[in-house]
């Protein structure tokens, strides 16, 4: 086994957000041994990780609809002026005093972001759309201290939505990749059919618990909004009333303070989230995939195996047919082990033969179903190690270095992850013993009886002596008190 280096992407997330978190630290170990163990069975290249698959920013999604309260909170709330975009923007803070916009292409590329290889997912969608990328996305930099620490991925209005496939792939994306996602319900005035998307996708958000919705308290309160997006499907959530947020000392403002505060825990918890899936994934997907490729190419290459005995079985029996006598001459001693030796002779470089023809046609359906999957892995590389000579010739379906070492090394990092997400709740739900009161019963005084009493004459009793019971003396002091 030859020891994988780490990643330098995963030197970099442990440099910049596991620094002061003990359970990332913990996370980036598991994501070495889990990258390891891809090197080692050839899915991965040195270089690559599995910490790459989200993005380990703490974000918040901010969706609204077409009033423009949505980006009067963002002005206020990052106090900056902000101009109305169409595209679908990634705040981040910068020192610098003037605003910059990068195009979207400085997020496709850059794994530490959201958004990455979102081009790929736009070209799956739509031909051709994902090299217009930058129509539909940008960076933003701010010099907002409200930004520090986080990203705010703000979702343009639907009304200038252009694209209804590609404006509701990056809605969908930016939900499922943030921890904190503020919905204003103005929003749901609007019938559209992104609108109807969004309510689905928001659907299957809700048990997520990270759900926010803003809604104008001057026109109705929060009882009239959570029964009309309870008809709508959408029952979890926390409301908040907008005005109540120009009020810095409102206990709403502090409420979303503290929410927007607590996107860092929810990232653990999403990090954390991404490393189990990437551990079920290698199985559940990458080897099972490969497996399923071994199946379908050694089905193809015995099938055109099979054609060929089959043509000169049927050789053999036009031949015995025409009275050639060919059934004598396999039956015989010398003869027939010289057909069978030539027959093997013959087959063995020809089934080799149509083994690696259908190996070639199998490389490249796994490398269409990778990129179909968006996977890292690389399946192809993984499959081309089980084409040898002993796996062409042998009936065996598992793929090389899947065995009870390796299935069980992966129950063990499944284990380890599983462990990380319990040490986390630990921060929060550490049983202790409660404490018992003592009642002290004061007891209630007797009655007092009150009686006239008589006073009897005096008699002088008669003493009668009580016979002592004797004390239990030890062996020692029976022997001191003998002297």
């Amino acid at each position: 086994m030859t020891e994988k280096t780490a990643s330098k992407h995963l030197i970099y997330l442990q440099s910049q957000f596991a620094v002061d978190n003990a359970v990332l630290q913990n996370a980036i170990q598991v994501f070495h041994e889990l990258d390891q163990f891809e090197y080692d069975l050839g899915l991965i290249e040195n270089e690559d990780s599995a910490a790459i698959q989200t993005s380990w920013w703490p974000i918040v999604s901010v969706i609204g609809g077409n009033s423009g309260d949505k980006n009067t909170f963002l002005a206020r709330y990052l106090n900056v002026e902000l101009a109305a975009t169409h595209k679908t923007t990634v705040l981040l803070h910068s020192p610098q005093a003037s605003q910059t916009i990068l195009p979207a292409t400085a997020l496709d590329v850059d794994y530490r972001y959201p958004f990455y290889r979102i081009s790929q997912k736009i070209e799956q969608l739509q031909k051709g759309e994902g090299e217009r990328i930058n129509a539909y996305l940008e960076l933003k930099t701010l010099n907002s201290p409200n930004l520090q620490g986080k990203l705010i991925i703000d979702i343009p209005s639907f009304i200038h939505a252009t694209n209804f496939e590609v404006s509701n792939l990056l809605t969908t994306y930016s939900m499922e990749q943030s921890d904190v996602v503020l919905v204003f319900c103005d929003i749901f005035n609007s019938t559209s059919d992104l609108t109807k998307a969004l309510t689905a996708t928001l659907i299957k958000q809700q048990e997520s618990n990270k759900l926010i919705y803003l809604f104008d308290d001057t026109t109705a309160n929060a009882a009239t909004w959570q029964k009309k997006l309870a008809h709508l499907g959408l029952t979890i959530g926390q409301f908040i009333g907008i005005s109540q947020l120009e009020n810095t000392q409102s206990h709403e403002f502090a409420l979303l303070e503290q929410r927007l505060a607590n996107a860092g825990l929810q990232r653990s918890y999403r990090v954390l989230h991404s490393l189990e899936k990437s551990i079920r994934d290698v199985e559940d997907v990458a080897i099972h995939e490969v497996k399923r490729a071994i199946y379908h190419w050694k089905e193809g290459s015995t099938f055109s195996s099979l054609l060929i005995l089959g043509f000169f079985a049927m050789l053999a029996v036009f031949a015995e047919i025409a009275g050639l006598g060919f059934l004598e001459m396999l039956i015989d001693p010398i003869v027939g082990s010289a057909i069978v030796l030539t027959t093997l002779a013959f087959m063995i470089p020809t089934h080799i033969l149509f083994s690696k023809m259908v190996a070639k046609i199998t490389i490249r359906s796994l490398a269409r179903r990778q990129k179909h999957l968006h996977l890292t892995e690389n399946l192809a590389a993984f499959f081309e190690r089980n084409i040898t000579f002993s796996r062409m010739m042998l009936p065996i379906s598992e793929p090389t270095g899947w065995n009870k070492k390796s299935k069980a090394q992966l129950a063990n990092l499944r284990t380890k992850a599983k462990d990380l997400v319990q040490s986390l709740n630990d921060n929060f739900s550490v049983y202790s013993t409660p404490v018992v009161r003592q009642t002290v019963i004061t007891p209630k005084p007797a009655p007092v009886i009150t009686q006239t009493v008589v006073a009897p004459q005096i008699v002088q009793p008669t003493v009668t002596a009580q016979p002592t019971q004797p004390q239990r003396q030890s062996a020692l002091m029976q022997k001191i008190l003998k002297k």
